[in-house]
């Protein structure tokens, strides 16, 4: 019966279009013709093959002929004799020469090719054409965003975790760009007033309507999605996608990169425009097939469809498939009106593997131009809050959306309504969710975080740990946080408690307090966080390339007060009083007390004030509550910290001011991949202990750690004053896919270099009696190293030499390490 019922979705779902084809184009040798055009005969409807010489494509209208066409081939005519032709067989017969373009196994010549010779006048118009001939503007956008599972069939159908939902299985549908079944599972809309000034370069987004089918709130949708689908201008040489620089079709670098045809001409909307297809010379690369459609006076373009190669190196990502379509103002500005992108998200690239279609369609109206508006009119709101916005009535809805849902779009929300009332679907969804935030919900508690349960290190042996944190909502004013551990082999418990109050909502004004007693690591990174239940990577050892003794009891107690004035930049004080001790038999952080060096004390209580100022330019962030969700865009930052140790405050031990700088800078390099710099600097005035120095922070887990040296132990390097600079570029297999035998394994090739100077005081040197003898890394110590990544697509290795300082005992000159990540 269910069998039944699938066979008349799909006969329903084929009779719905007009005209449907698939098939496969090749040689007369047959062999597959990748990236051939395919073009339904009197339209400028078209697809390109896919590295196997297959397609699919189709039309609401119907059409009797389509054309197929490659360089060095005669274009074939073919006939179809009904609505739906699958499986056709396309034979194209060899040519020498296709409009006056010398020809060699698919490969067009640079010269005399008249598609490069329109591509060079699109470069020399590109900054005259749409939005950029205005002083300003101002439009209306529509965003609709859906998620689909595809590859639907029966045999899926039938599986066991589908028992009792069968009914969602009545919303199956085609796609038209890849003729898999699939079925629509969530949607969400966003409705926007958008403002820009090319003369101060700013930008302003305001979001009128936001509405979803209901998996989860939408700021946490949101997040996704802002992660997930940057935004992307076609002329730019480079585009985004998944933080990977695709090469543009329209690239000044795309001579070198992709094959151009020239391959028909003919009126849109009354303008003469030529059509261009394109595809890559080199397979493995980061690039598009697909053509364009550009007017022959003002070389603008009109219409382009692209999709990615299988052979790209991307993971999860089978197909991506992306439509523009512009339209003529004034009779020579032409305006970016449609905007749809199409990702087919798949563990592997098989074609009848099973997987998700992410979905987004933007749609532009209402133009205006050259309304001044005051500059400050474009900073953006730190925490812009109408409740109105995601509480639109139906009524609403139907009045302004752009376009209106199609009938699967409009049973999204119904069906959902329905599945979150089945008891299977919400444990399957309640069981993600968790994974994905390490939380378990209970009513208005959260259970967590799950994966710091057990830890392990030379102090406490296995540790156990419990705690959770108060949740109403995404957006909460408040949170209390809370934690308990015990350590089997130090038979203690631990504790840690803190809680945040956003007392005003405009300027995130934010006061926060907490108390933790535990065992630390101090001394593993420089740049330390504020988080007063932070606890760093190195307390807990389950893999560790040595013994990890020389571990601290940290009791820290803190009060802060932070204001965001600006979007993204944030001013902090603190005030804390910490206490630190040895928790280790084989380790103490012991100095001298009185003039004479003969009174040593183990302790050092201490209380400080800080100022923090943190800046965070184009750092996303979704939501207005004490907490909020960030995408993980790449973006820079740039963090000063001064802080006063008072001594005689809260019985505190020392008198000392301390400066600190952080600057972070991602940078894409235009083909090659993309750099992260770091720097951090430090200088402490002031006689104070080892507990309170800054230790240049090692590594000796056995995996990779950011702002770490690989091959230093904990506090091989203790310094007053400081300087580290770490620099890494991730070619994302630029290199690797050159190489034959490498290609098809989609590695990438990373390296890197790292450098460290520092001194310490002689006043300092004087009161240490600790077993740590200070050495300051004055002549700069550094390390290189390269990496491969991607291996079996959430693996990485790096390997790293000490470029000097290589005869200090009970040290490694080499090291590998690992991590694991999921990477696009």
């Amino acid at each position: 019966m269910k069998k039944n019922i699938f066979i008349l979705i799909v006969l329903v779902q084929i009779t719905w279009a007009q005209t449907k084809v698939s098939g496969v184009v090749v040689d007369a040798e047959d062999k597959p013709i990748s990236f051939a055009n395919i073009v339904f005969k009197g339209s400028t409807s078209g697809v390109v093959s896919d590295d196997n010489g297959k397609f699919y494509m189709e039309s609401d209208k119907t059409y009797t002929a389509l054309y197929c066409s490659f360089v060095g081939y005669q274009r074939a005519e073919i006939s179809l004799d009904k609505s739906v032709n699958f499986n056709l067989k396309i034979v194209l017969k060899s040519e020498q020469v296709l409009q006056e373009v010398v020809i060699f196994k698919g490969k067009t010549s640079k010269k005399n090719n008249p598609a490069i010779d329109i591509l060079r006048k699109i470069w020399a118009r590109k900054k005259s054409n749409g939005l950029k001939m205005f002083h300003q503007y101002e439009y209306e956008k529509y965003e609709k965003v859906e998620f689909d599972l595809n590859t639907i069939d029966s045999s899926f159908m039938n599986s066991k975790v589908f028992k009792g939902l069968e009914f969602v299985f009545s919303k199956v549908d085609t796609s038209d760009v890849t003729g898999k079944t699939y079925l629509p599972i969530f949607i969400n809309e966003s409705i926007y007033d958008v403002y820009g000034d090319n003369k101060i370069g700013k930008e302003k987004e305001v979001i009128k309507a936001n509405k979803n089918s209901g998996l989860g709130n939408g700021d946490g949708v949101n997040t996704f999605i802002k992660d997930l689908y940057s935004d992307y201008n076609i002329y730019d040489n480079y585009i985004t996608f998944f933080d990977k620089n695709f090469t543009s079709p329209l690239s000044r670098t795309g001579i070198d990169t992709y094959n151009y045809v020239l391959s028909d001409s003919s009126y849109i909307d009354k303008k003469w425009c030529y059509n261009i297809v394109f595809y890559p010379r080199r397979k493995g690369e980061l690039t598009f097939k697909g053509n364009f459609w550009v007017n022959d006076t003002t070389y603008a373009i009109k219409k382009i469809e692209m999709s990615v190669t299988k052979s790209a190196n991307i993971n999860w990502v089978k197909d991506i498939f992306l439509e523009q379509e512009f339209d003529v103002e004034n009779d020579s500005v032409f305006i970016l009106t449609r905007d749809y992108m199409m990702s087919d998200f798949s563990i592997n690239k098989k074609e009848k593997s099973q997987g998700v279609y992410g979905k987004r369609t933007t749609l532009y109206r209402n133009h205006k131009y050259n309304q001044e508006k005051p500059e400050k009119f474009y900073r953006e709101e730190v925490n812009y809050v109408d409740n109105k916005v995601y509480n639109r009535s139906n009524e609403y809805w139907e009045e302004n959306r752009f376009e209106k849902l199609n009938k699967d779009e409009i049973g999204i929300y119904k069906m959902l309504d329905t599945l979150k009332t089945v008891k299977k679907f919400k444990q399957a969804y309640n069981l993600v969710t968790i994974l994905g935030s390490g939380y378990i919900n209970y009513k208005q508690f959260d259970y967590g975080p799950i994966f710091s349960t057990f830890g392990y290190n030379y102090v406490e042996g296995l540790r156990l740990r419990v705690g959770g944190r108060t949740y109403f909502g995404p957006n909460d004013k408040w949170r209390l946080q809370a934690y308990t551990a015990y350590g089997f082999k130090d038979d203690k418990f631990k504790y840690g408690v803190s809680g945040k109050w956003m007392v005003d909502k405009k300027n995130r004004i934010i006061l926060a307090a907490g108390n933790r007693r535990d065992v630390e690591q101090i001394g593993a990174n420089l740049t330390g966080s504020s988080d007063v239940l932070g606890r760093s990577f190195a307390t807990t050892s389950f893999l560790s390339s040595g013994t990890n003794g020389k571990l601290s009891n940290v009791n820290l107690s803190m009060f802060s007060a932070e204001i965001e004035p600006v979007k993204n930049l944030i001013f902090r004080t603190e005030f804390t009083h910490k206490k630190l001790s040895s928790a280790s038999d084989i380790f103490n952080m012991d100095y001298f007390t009185n003039d004479t060096y003969t009174t040593t004390s183990g302790e050092v209580k201490q209380s400080e004030v800080s100022f923090q100022i943190d800046f965070t330019p184009n750092k996303k962030s979704v939501g207005y509550g004490v907490e909020r969700l960030y995408a993980t865009n790449p973006f820079s930052r740039i963090y000063a910290n001064v802080t006063q140790g008072f001594k005689g405050l809260l019985n505190s031990d020392f008198d000392y001011t301390k400066l600190q700088l952080y600057y972070k800078q991602p940078m894409s390099v235009a083909g090659l991949g993309k750099s992260n710099f770091t720097l951090e600097l430090g200088k402490t005035f002031g006689q104070v202990p080892l507990g309170l120095l800054s230790v240049v922070p090692g590594n000796q887990s056995y995996f990779s750690i950011e702002n770490t040296f690989s091959n230093l132990n904990y506090y091989e390097f203790v310094t007053d004053q400081y300087a580290t600079f770490n620099w890494e570029h991730n070619f994302q297999g630029k290199i690797f896919s050159r190489v034959p035998k490498l290609r098809k394994l989609n590695l990438r090739e990373i390296i890197g270099i790292r450098a460290a100077y520092g001194t310490i005081s002689d006043e300092n040197i004087k009161i240490n009696a600790s077993d740590i003898q200070y050495l300051a890394p004055t002549k700069p110590y550094w390390e290189y190293g390269f990496g491969i990544g991607n291996i079996f697509k959430v693996f990485r290795l790096d390997f790293a030499w000490r470029g000097n300082y290589r005869d200090v005992p009970e040290t490694s000159n080499f090291t590998i390490k690992g991590s694991f990540g999921f990477y696009f």
